[in-house]
């Protein structure tokens, strides 16, 4: 090992919970309280889980010890993590890292849950194992430079995820520093992710999230028996920086190891949406509160975002004001836009009735996305977003630098209980959503993590929805 495979290897190695400062280990635990309403509600309610359930199934992967969110069986450990990493990422409603432009917990939460039914861990243990992975996976983003990657196709989350995973479940494993030179060396060869998605809002989006949290978990395993993985994983000629970006930089990825945790910096979603929608939303939002801005007094709504933003959600015009599915909408500026106007707020189901309504459908006609020039300066610090709303009654203008649910502006301790319960709760009984939320907020204390993430399966004779 040299460089950079040898120094996160080494940091991966070594961390403890003990030495976490104390905002970073509270901040994983409502991180992964937020994952798991998304985990939860998915398991029943994404359109995309009948057809990944049964093939799971049928590939041997259910029958196992491992837990999955929202459903009653149990499943191999592969089998955990590529559905926990799926449903974890199938409502585009997980936490986000604005510089490293991807969703930190989805492939990492998953990967640790299995390792840590596998090993048995404590909570101390798990919260050590994510935040490692947190801190490998946004590094490597920002080694890569975001935008240059996704520029070549590929999706970091899943990419840089599934290194990340890899570290997280190694912690959990007890991989020493060679360990994980093996693990990531391994893993190189199974890192992928590709947007091609957008073409016809397929669900290979989610489904490559999860794939990232099963290779990582695969690759730990493999690496702690002994198997031999390709060596300068990270930094080689042919490695993950040179193959998966034109010119990154090697220095980001190690930058101040142990020193600045970017797990602080990791940010919760208030709208089901492509979290570049997010601060235009907040400005419709209060647009039309301070303004008493009706959505039939709307003429037309102009978006600006920074470039990234624009090409995900703005561009092409005419397919984004016309979505047709959940994946459309939830990367649709348009569609965003006139949900907000129509219902004063966005929420998961507002897919289903909104997808379907004409008057929706006719207001995405009137959104206009472009790049705004100011918020192409602050990115990629910041999401920010800007919103000119022109009415029978003149013109309303506003600009929004920090989204809701960045680390400047976190939703409260309220607010995110409100969210996991929205999530959780047509999917779990009360008492039981209770005793799982409480259970995550106190994971320090669980001798046996386990026992915590087996309150999210349902009693197989209670009320629950049904994918």
């Amino acid at each position: 090992m040299t460089a950079v495979t040898r120094e996160l290897s080494q940091f991966v190695a070594g961390l403890s919970y003990d030495a976490l400062p104390g905002e970073v280990r509270e901040r994983v635990k409502v991180l992964v309280l937020d994952l798991a309403g998304n985990m939860l509600r998915a398991r029943h309610e994404a359109e995309s889980t009948p057809s990944m359930v049964s093939a799971v199934t049928s590939l041997g992967l259910a029958g196992g010890p491992c837990t999955v969110f929202g459903d009653a069986a149990g499943y191999t450990p592969p089998g955990a993590a590529m559905l926990n990493g799926t449903l974890g990422h199938s409502l585009d409603f997980d936490d986000t890292h604005a510089s490293g432009s991807l969703h930190p917990s989805a492939p990492i939460v998953p990967a640790a849950f299995a390792a840590a039914e596998m090993a048995s861990a404590d909570g101390k243990a798990l919260i050590a194992a994510i935040v490692a992975g947190y801190e490998v996976q946004i590094r490597l983003s920002l080694a890569l430079d975001p935008a240059a990657h996704y520029d070549r196709g590929f999706h970091p989350t899943a990419t840089c995820g599934a290194f990340a995973a890899a570290a997280a479940a190694g912690r959990l494993l007890r991989l020493d520093p060679e360990g994980y030179g093996n693990a990531f060396g391994i893993v190189l060869s199974m890192s992928a992710g590709s947007m091609q998605y957008l073409v016809n809002g397929a669900w290979t989006k989610r489904s490559h999230v999860g794939h990232a949290a099963m290779c990582g978990l695969i690759a730990a395993t493999l690496a702690r028996e002994g198997y031999k993985g390709a060596g300068d994983a990270i930094e080689g000629k042919w490695g993950f920086l040179h193959g998966y970006a034109p010119a990154s930089d090697h220095k980001k990825a190690v930058d101040g190891l142990g020193r600045r945790w970017e797990t602080l910096k990791i940010a919760v979603k208030p709208y089901p949406s492509c979290r570049y929608s997010h601060a235009p939303i907040d400005g419709i939002l209060a647009l039309a509160r301070e303004h008493g801005i009706r959505a039939e007094d709307v003429e037309e709504v102009t978006v600006g975002l920074p470039e990234p933003g624009w090409k995900l959600i703005g561009d092409p015009e005419s397919a984004k004001q016309s979505p047709k599915s959940v994946v459309d909408g939830q990367f649709s500026m348009a569609f965003c836009a006139s949900v907000a106007l129509r219902t004063g707020g966005f929420a998961w189901d507002d897919y289903g009735p909104h997808l379907a309504d004409p008057a929706t459908l006719a207001l995405c006609k009137r959104v206009r996305t472009c790049v705004d020039p100011k918020a192409q300066a602050d990115f990629p610090a910041e999401m920010s977003g800007s919103v000119k709303i022109k009415t029978r009654r003149g013109a309303f203008e506003a600009y929004v630098r920090t989204p809701k649910g960045e680390p400047a502006n976190f939703l409260t301790a309220a607010e995110l209980r409100a969210k996991f319960d929205a999530l959780a709760g047509p999917c779990l009984p009360r008492e039981r959503a209770d005793a799982l939320a409480a259970g995550l907020l106190a994971l320090e204390e669980a001798r046996d993590a386990g026992a915590v993430l087996r309150l999210a399966r349902p009693d197989s004779m209670g009320a629950r929805r049904v994918a």
